[in-house]
């Protein structure tokens, strides 16, 4: 089990953390883009504050440890492995709560193809430690407007994850879904527990607009974020999200595992 300086060495080794593949030019990007209230950069969250872009610049840099300077808009960002591995326990306080509790929990990803191992793994513990994994919607359409226009898919679950499936040409139940940013699934999943499929979640699991949509409606939320995502760190500053983890996510899917066997040491869920 790797310790909290292992890890560190681990996550840049891994390109986790430290120069990331996350470019400066997208994350600037982003953050202009957020200052300017676009939509499919909230991506669920409605912010407070006005959060213009050098606002955003320094919230990133006490984050996620990305250069503060104002000037820095290309190049690789870089994540601060050592912020990485705070946020990390703190997320495991939050699991090791919820499975003292025994509460329900829901999870989701927008990234299906990296991450759905490492929420996985988390579900099947929390399951174990008596918690009901919640898959609400299951099957229900949901429709996302993309840069390519308006797509419809299907709210499915694999291995007790939320993900979004196309329409046609994957059976449910089968990863590896689409990748999305959206907080419509996660809205659908928790309108269609409130009208009874299912109890709510006392703590909801996530990245993209699954963290971010349900934090925006009172959840308690925790999740992974990369440095082109300033929602979700911008919900953590104001008390939306709980826990905002800055890792880059769009490494190779086997290189979490380690992740989830720290965050379930730290909850003492290990098994």
């Amino acid at each position: 089990m790797l310790s909290g300086g292992g890890l560190r060495a681990y996550l840049v080794a891994v390109r986790l953390a430290g120069a990331v593949a996350t470019s400066r030019e997208r994350s600037r990007r982003n953050y202009r883009l957020f200052a300017a209230r676009d939509p499919r950069v909230l991506i669920g969250i409605d912010p407070q504050g006005s959060w213009a872009e050098a606002e955003l610049v320094r919230l990133m840099a006490a984050k996620c440890g990305v250069s503060d300077d104002p000037r820095c808009v290309s190049g690789h960002d870089v994540i601060d492995p050592a912020r990485t591995v705070a946020a990390l326990d703190a997320f495991a306080e939050r699991v090791r709560e919820v499975a003292r509790r025994r509460g329900p929990v829901l999870f989701g990803t927008g990234h299906p193809h990296r991450l759905i191992g490492f929420y996985a793994g988390l579900a099947d513990a929390l399951s174990a430690a008596g918690c009901e994994v919640l898959t609400p919607a299951q099957g229900h359409c949901v429709d996302i407007t993309t840069r390519f226009g308006l797509r419809t898919g299907s709210l499915d679950y694999v291995q007790g994850v939320g993900l979004v499936r196309e329409s046609e040409g994957e059976r449910p139940g089968c990863a590896p879904g689409t990748h999305t940013h959206s907080p419509l699934p996660v809205r659908l999943a928790l309108e269609a527990a409130a009208r009874g499929d299912g109890p709510l979640p006392e703590l909801v699991v996530g990245d993209h607009g699954w963290v971010c949509g349900a934090g925006q409606l009172g959840f308690e939320a925790i999740g992974l974020a990369d440095t082109d995502d300033p929602a979700v760190f911008v919900g953590e500053a104001e008390g939306a999200v709980s826990v905002a983890v800055p890792v880059d996510d769009g490494v190779r899917s086997e290189y979490y595992m380690p992740l989830t066997r720290y965050v379930l040491n730290r909850a003492c869920l290990s098994q």
